[in-house]
Order: C-alpha cells, then sequence, then structure tokens
C-alpha cells in the first residue's frame, strides 16, 4: 500500500511539477495568495467580472497542492458552519438563505465545468446518510427505513437513513487542476512554489520577492497557520483517506452499491465515502486529528494506526470486504475557526480579505466563497455579500498547548461517546453534548 505521495487523486493524474515561480518583485491589481480552489475559482469570476484586471495566485507548492487536490470528493450542499453561529447575527432567514446558495452552488460547479470542458468524473448522485443506532437515528432524522437504505447501499447495522440529491461525487484533483488550467487561459499568472511568508495592506512577501497589490485576499484554509502572525485564526484539522482496490463485480453485488452515490454515517466521529468511477471506495475519517504547533505535513503520509482505523471502518459498515485490498493512504488538513462556522471577508480601506474556514465542507463552499470575494472587492452590493458569514468574525485559539490539549480532549469524548451510542445507549450521549460546548460549536 502507498503512503502519503499527496493524495490518491493526484497520483492518477500525475503530480504537477510547479511552473512559473516568482522570480523578483513585482505588481499587480490582485494579489490571491493559496492556490487552492478559494483562491483559483475568485480569480475565475474577478478575471470574468473584469478582465483587465492583472492577477497573480500565489502558491507554496502546486495549484490544488492542499484540501483541494486531497477531499472526498464531495461536493455537497451541507452548510459550512454552525447554523447556531448564523442565526446569533443573521436569524434563521440568514441560515436558510446560505443554505440556499450552497445548494445553488452546486449546480454552479457542475455548470461551470461543462462550460469550460473540464472533465472531473462529475455524477450528481446525491448523497446517503446512515444511522446505524438509535442515537444516531435520532440525531439524522432521516425519512428512509432499513430496507431503503438497503435498497440502495447495503450497510451492516443500518436503522435508518436520509437522502440528499443536491451533492455530487467529483475527482478532487481532476477539478482543481481543471479549474487552474482554465484560469491560466484566462491570463491569470499562478507563481507555483513561491511561499508566502507574511501579507500586509498592499504588499505580500514571499521567499522569492515582494508582490505589491492594491488589493490582497487570503486563501490559505488549513495552511492559514504557517502564515506569519495568523497561527491561531483557523486550527489545521487532520483528516485522512484510504482507497480500495478496484472490487469486483460481485463485491459490488454483495453491497448492493449499484449507483454512484455518496455514502457517510452520523457518528460524531464520522466517515465519508465515494464510490470511484474506476469501481474503488474512497473512505476518509478522522484520525490523529491535530499536531502540535498547527504544524502542517508535507507529503499527506498518514499513521499506521488511522490506516487500521479507517480500515476497521470499511469492515464494520460492509463486512463482506473484510479482505480487500488498501491501495493508497493520505491525509489533508482543513481550516477549523474556534466557533465552527466559514468567514468570507474584505476590508475596501487596507485592500485586505480573506475566506476559509469551512470545516470539511469546503468543496463546494470554495465557489460560494470565490464569487462573494468577487463582489467584495468589486464593491457590489449583492445577495451574496449579505450572506451571513459574510464578514463574520471569531475569536482565537487558545495558545499552546492548550490548543493540542483541548482537541485531543475533545475527539476522545466524541470517540467515548460513539462507543457508548453503539453500545445500546438509545439517545445522544451526554459525552458528546459536552464535548459540543468545549468545541464551541
Amino acid at each position: 500500500m502507498r503512503n502519503g505521495g499527496v493524495s490518491f487523486w493526484w497520483q492518477q493524474v500525475g503530480l504537477p511539477v510547479p511552473t512559473d515561480r516568482l522570480e523578483g518583485d513585482a505588481s499587480c491589481d490582485v494579489a490571491v495568495v493559496g492556490g487552492g480552489l478559494t483562491g483559483l475559482w475568485t480569480a475565475y469570476y474577478l478575471h470574468e467580472a473584469d478582465p483587465t484586471l492583472d492577477i497573480r495566485v500565489l502558491e507554496a507548492e502546486f495549484a490544488g497542492f492542499g484540501a483541494s487536490g486531497r477531499n472526498g470528493g464531495w461536493l455537497s450542499s451541507e452548510l459550512a458552519g454552525s447554523a447556531r453561529t448564523y442565526a446569533a447575527v443573521a436569524g434563521e432567514d440568514g441560515v436558510q438563505r446560505l443554505r440556499d446558495a450552497l445548494r445553488g452552488t452546486v449546480d454552479e460547479v457542475i455548470g461551470v465545468a461543462a462550460r469550460e470542458g473540464v472533465e472531473a468524473d462529475i455524477v450528481r448522485s446525491g448523497v446517503l446518510t446512515v444511522a446505524r443506532s438509535e442515537a444516531q437515528r435520532q440525531r439524522l432524522g432521516g425519512k428512509l427505513t432499513a430496507g431503503q437504505v438497503a435498497d440502495r447501499v447495503r450497510v451492516a447495522g443500518a436503522v435508518s437513513g436520509h437522502f440528499d440529491p443536491d451533492c455530487a461525487r467529483v475527482h478532487p484533483a481532476r477539478l482543481v487542476s481543471g479549474v487552474a488550467r482554465v484560469v491560466r487561459e484566462r491570463g491569470v499568472r499562478i507563481h507555483e512554489g513561491t511561499r508566502v511568508t507574511s501579507v500586509s495592506p498592499g504588499t505580500v512577501v514571499t521567499e522569492r520577492g515582494t508582490v505589491r497589490a492594491p488589493v490582497v485576499l487570503r486563501c490559505l484554509e488549513g495552511f492559514t497557520a504557517g502564515l506569519a502572525g495568523h497561527r491561531r485564526d483557523w486550527l489545521p484539522m487532520n483528516s485522512a483517506i484510504v482507497v480500495t482496490a478496484p472490487l469486483t463485480d460481485a463485491q459490488w453485488g454483495d453491497i448492493g452499491w449499484d449507483g454512484a452515490e455518496l455514502l457517510g454515517d452520523e457518528a460524531h466521529a464520522y466517515c465519508y465515502a465515494q464510490r470511484t468511477a474506476d469501481g474503488r471506495i474512497a473512505m476518509g475519517g478522522r484520525g490523529v486529528p491535530y499536531r502540535f504547533g498547527s504544524r502542517t505535513d508535507v507529503d499527506g503520509r498518514t499513521q499506521d494506526r488511522t490506516v487500521e482505523q479507517l480500515r476497521a471502518t470499511l469492515t464494520t459498515l460492509f463486512p463482506s470486504l473484510a479482505g480487500v485490498r488498501l491501495e493508497h493512504a493520505w491525509c489533508g488538513v482543513l481550516g477549523v475557526p474556534r466557533d465552527w462556522s466559514a468567514s468570507v471577508a474584505y476590508d475596501a480601506a487596507t485592500g485586505l480579505g480573506h475566506a476559509g474556514g469551512y470545516v470539511g465542507s469546503g468543496l463546494t463552499a470554495t465557489n460560494l466563497a470565490g464569487r462573494t470575494l468577487r463582489d467584495l472587492v468589486l464593491g457590489h452590493d449583492t445577495d451574496l455579500t449579505r450572506l451571513p458569514w459574510s464578514g463574520h468574525r471569531v475569536r482565537r485559539w487558545e495558545p499552546e498547548p492548550l490548543r493540542w490539549a483541548g482537541v485531543h480532549a475533545l475527539y476522545g469524548l466524541y470517540r467515548a461517546a460513539d462507543r457508548r451510542e453503539d453500545a445500546g445507549l438509545g439517545r445522544t450521549s451526554r459525552i458528546a453534548r459536552v464535548a459540543h460546548r468545549v468545541a464551541g460549536r
């Protein structure tokens, strides 16, 4: 089994070689820090709105190196944040507007990919969420019976389920590389292999020169902590994925997974999976959730015990796959704000803006954030700029060692809650409620 190498998705399409490194000082109209989907979508929509803008994207590795090329491939309408947090400032109506905008964004991404010739194995197949205990069933509130769940996918122990049609399967590396290609073709320069060390109004300092721009947009998501002065803004939370060898027709028949719907569960330490276009199962979940000092990995290598945990999850859901071979494992980081709620912001007085903190729901939210940053930068008052995540501010994370101890304790509590619920507790464990309070969710 291969471990690391950024991700299976990138190994499938081939690891890019960084190009167009910054060579000395430069200037432009808009400097975008971060070559993931947030930065690329922002550049795409800004250029579409005003082709005269000189836009440059600055990326430490290659476009899509981070979460954009490592995620589980869920183009989902799931809310990127806490409904309670957004409702406190914008009411239930504001939360619903954000939910509706995310649902519409699923079709926006699919539409752009079709228009721009981005081939990313996209299938608008929906997502099936299953409950495997009474406590999960109560939280999920799904309308599917155990039999109806089995008609879609035969998950062992499923007692109920919920199907959301507003979700699509995606090949992450093909999507982000396709968007990067389109952005380059439109004249936006992506300076790969160019690590940014600090940002300030009008200035982006990199290891290869300084870029001066009246607009500077920080789009680093889980890698934000590596920027000077931003270590405690968002927590770089680790998530890991394994992918199986291609399953045989008989194995697919045994588990009844005939379509391309995505699959998740209602556990506190949840899992997420997709049936890939080439007939594998890619399954992800939390391993070691956080590294001391907000450190992030380079190569995507994950711990052996995390691989075994994911193997155990796979065979718990599908006992008939106990002998299936795992071919690749990898991990990446996602950005988690202290209140677990994403934000998009721009200050016209300083020219500084940012977007991120998607808490694992970023594949869709990046596109919505890019369109929102476009409107904010251009000074347009739109439905997007009035969404409750626009201008949202959260407090910083605690200093170390409180940050490390708190996060590991938090996920210890969630795992303990899952064990109690799996053992037959007929309601959500009080341990999970304590964990929610600790997390600030």
